[in-house]
C-alpha cells in the first residue's frame, strides 16, 4: 500500500519543460482560434453583423456589453480577444471598441468578489475579504466615470494608441506582416478547407468558424492558466508577501503586472489576494497596487491578439486597453488622496457588506448582471 501512494504522485508530475511547451502549444491554439473569429465574421456578411451588433454604437451600452461579456465568460481575455477580432474583421470601429475595452476592464473583476463571497460567514473575514476584492472593481469604475467622458470628448485614448500603432507597425495600410498572422494563416486555412469540403457555405460557414474560433479561445486560455498556474502559483504567495513587505507601492504595481503575465489571468492574481486579506496577512493598503498591476498585466493576451490579426485597428484597440489602465493608474496613484479614495469607499462597502450580508449579494447581482443586463437592452 505504502508503495502505491508514493507512486501516485510521481504518476502525476509533469517536467516543467513539458508544461512550458503545452503552454507554447496552447498560445498557438488561441492565436488560431483568434484569426478563425476574425475570418467567420468577415464570412457571414457585413449585413447579419450589423443586425447581431446594432445598437453597439452608443457608448453606454458598448460600455455595458463588454461589462456583461466578460461576466458571462469570466475572462477579460477571452472578451477582450473577441472584440479585437471584431475590429480586425471591420465589424465594430475603433471608437465602438473602447467602451467595450472599458467594460470589459470592469467586468473581469467579478471573480475575485464571488472569491470574497465565500467567507460571507466569517464577520471580520468576510470584511476584509470584501474590501479587498470591490477595491480593484471601484478604481475601474472611477477610472471609467473619468476616462471615457475624456475619450469622448478628446479621442486621446484611441488617438495616443493610434499613434503608437503608425509609430511601430505603419497604418497605411489594410494590413501588415505580423510573423504570428502568418503562423496561425496555415491552421486556419485548413479548417476553412474543411468546412468547404462538408458543403458549408456564406452564412453557415462563417457561423461555424466562430463557433470553433470561440471554442479555440476558451480552451485554450483556460488550460494555459491551469497551467501556467502550476508553473508558478506556488511561488505567488511568497513573492506577494516578501515584495509587499517592503512597503513600496510601486514594485508591488510592477509584481501583480509580473504575475498576471505568467499566469494569464488577472482574475488568479487578484483571487490569490483575497485568502491573504481576509486572514489578515495583507493590508487593503498592500492588496491594492497589486491589483493596478494585474489591470496591466491582463491587458497582454490582447495584444498578442492583435498581432496575429495583421490589422493596425486591432492593435490599436489592444493598446487603448494598456494605455486606459496605464492613465487610470497614472491619475489616482501618485496623489495622496485621489489614491486613498477606492479604499475610503470599498472599506465603507465592506463594512456596509459585513452588517447586512444580503446587501453585498445584491450589490454583486446588481452590479455585474441587472443593470449592465438592462443596459444593453434599453440601449441597443
Amino acid at each position: 500500500m505504502a508503495e502505491t501512494t508514493s507512486a501516485s504522485p510521481q504518476r502525476r508530475e509533469v517536467p516543467t519543460i513539458v508544461r512550458g511547451l503545452v503552454v507554447a502549444v496552447l498560445l498557438y491554439f488561441f492565436l488560431t482560434g483568434v484569426e478563425l473569429l476574425s475570418g467567420g465574421f468577415k464570412t457571414l456578411g457585413k449585413d447579419f453583423v450589423d443586425g447581431l451588433f446594432q445598437g453597439v454604437s452608443n457608448p453606454i451600452g458598448g460600455l455595458f456589453v463588454g461589462l456583461l461579456a466578460t461576466v458571462l465568460v469570466q475572462s477579460s481575455s477571452v472578451s477582450t480577444s473577441v472584440i479585437v477580432g471584431l475590429v480586425a474583421s471591420s465589424v465594430v470601429g475603433i471608437d465602438d471598441a473602447v467602451p467595450m475595452i472599458m467594460g470589459a476592464n470592469i467586468g473581469t473583476t467579478v471573480t475575485n468578489i464571488l472569491a470574497s463571497l465565500g467567507y460571507l460567514r466569517r464577520g471580520d473575514d468576510f470584511r476584509r475579504a470584501f474590501a479587498a476584492a470591490t477595491v480593484h472593481d471601484i478604481f475601474n469604475l472611477l477610472a471609467v466615470a473619468v476616462l471615457l467622458p475624456v475619450e469622448l470628448l478628446t479621442g486621446y485614448l484611441s488617438g495616443v494608441a493610434g499613434w503608437i500603432t503608425d509609430l511601430v507597425i505603419g497604418t497605411s495600410g489594410a494590413s501588415f506582416k505580423s510573423p504570428l498572422k502568418a503562423a496561425v494563416k496555415m491552421p486556419a486555412g485548413w479548417i476553412k478547407d474543411l468546412l468547404s469540403e462538408l458543403g458549408t457555405h456564406g452564412d453557415l460557414k462563417g457561423a461555424l468558424m466562430i463557433v470553433i474560433g470561440l471554442v479555440f479561445i476558451f480552451l485554450a486560455l483556460a488550460f494555459v492558466t491551469r497551467n501556467m498556474r502550476l508553473l508558478v502559483a506556488d511561488r505567488v504567495e511568497a513573492a506577494i508577501n516578501r515584495t509587499l513587505g517592503a512597503g513600496s507601492g510601486l514594485v508591488a504595481i510592477v509584481l501583480g503586472m509580473i504575475i498576471t503575465v505568467a499566469v494569464q489571468s488577472s482574475s488568479i492574481t487578484t483571487s490569490v489576494l483575497v485568502p491573504l486579506a481576509a486572514a489578515g496577512v495583507l493590508s487593503l493598503e498592500n492588496v491594492y497596487p497589486v491589483t493596478l498591476g494585474a489591470n496591466v498585466g491582463t491587458t497582454v493576451t490582447a495584444l498578442l491578439a492583435s498581432l496575429a490579426t495583421g490589422s493596425p485597428a486591432a492593435v490599436t484597440v489592444a493598446l487603448v486597453h494598456t494605455l486606459f489602465n496605464l492613465s487610470g493608474i497614472a491619475l489616482f496613484y501618485p496623489v495622496r488622496s485621489l489614491r486613498a479614495l477606492p479604499i475610503r469607499l470599498a472599506t465603507g462597502l465592506a463594512r456596509i457588506g459585513a452588517e447586512r450580508r444580503t446587501w453585498a449579494v445584491t450589490y454583486v447581482l446588481a452590479m455585474f448582471l441587472v443593470i449592465p443586463l438592462l443596459g444593453v437592452m434599453i440601449l441597443r
